[in-house]
């Protein structure tokens, strides 16, 4: 099967007012002006857009928004990952409902073998593309390599920063594989991974860019920002990327 996208996409943030309430208009726009900026897929309703702060009809909306807005050709990843197997399949189902193209499942906290759990989730897909994510810090232990090749999946999301790991997964796992972590995307793009989902793609898509198609001046220069993008996750980054774009720099998680 060919890959569900190649090259950089990102980790899209959600907007907020000032009151707190969901702007799905500013976010589908902000994602329109990403893509314009050369980002090749958009992830909706992740870590990086507070998932855990949005109702689910607010997720519903917010992958429909964002599906209407940028070109056919950019596919739509939504966050459906949950604490247990049964949560994120129906979370799954209602993002394929509301448009979504693919599903990016962050694997359950505190489960040693996440087999069982993708199992669900992928009956709930009904052969529509899954991604496994590996993000210890957000659920710990995450996904043992060498459990990848029995994983009902299509490729995984590697947010954990190891370049020991990424190695084993391009060594013994032939799915996509998408680099999570902006300090990884020169080694990713010269050993072959797929492509990048990234936060800090927010603020700097274009310096995402050229790090993963080799410049390593371009990775130097996100050192930087990478580290204000986390300060206080998710506001570090909120505020990068209201100060590009001038859109709301809001954050739930956390206020």
């Amino acid at each position: 099967m060919p890959p569900l996208f190649t090259g950089v996409g990102v980790a899209l943030v959600s907007l907020f007012d000032d009151d707190g309430r969901l702007d799905t208009a500013a976010t589908a726009d902000l994602a329109v002006a990403l893509t314009g900026l050369g980002m090749r897929s958009v992830l909706v309703a992740g870590t990086t857009g507070e998932a855990m702060a949005l109702s689910v009809e607010e997720r519903s909306a917010l992958i429909g928004a964002v599906r209407a807005a940028v070109p056919a050709d950019v596919p739509v990843i939504a966050g459906t990952g949950a604490p247990t197997g049964s949560q994120s399949a129906h979370l799954t189902e209602r993002a394929f409902d509301a448009g979504a193209d693919a599903a990016l499942v962050l694997s359950p906290p505190a489960v040693a073998d996440p087999r069982p759990y993708f199992d669900r989730v992928a009956k709930a897909s009904k052969g529509r593309p899954l991604l496994a994510y590996h993000f210890p810090f957000a659920s710990a232990p995450g996904i043992p390599v060498e459990y990848l090749p029995e994983l009902p999946v299509s490729g995984i999301k590697d947010s954990c920063g190891d370049a020991g790991r990424l190695i084993e997964e391009v060594e013994s796992f032939h799915g996509d594989i998408y680099v999570g972590n902006t300090t990884m995307l020169t080694l990713g793009g010269a050993i072959g991974v797929t492509g990048a989902i990234l936060v800090l793609a927010n603020a700097e898509p274009e310096m995402c860019i050229a790090a993963f198609d080799g410049d390593g001046k371009a990775q130097i220069g996100l050192a930087a920002p990478h580290r204000a993008s986390m300060v206080g996750f998710p506001v570090g980054i909120k505020q990068l990327v209201a100060d590009r774009f001038g859109v709301s720099a809001v954050a739930r998680v956390g206020a």
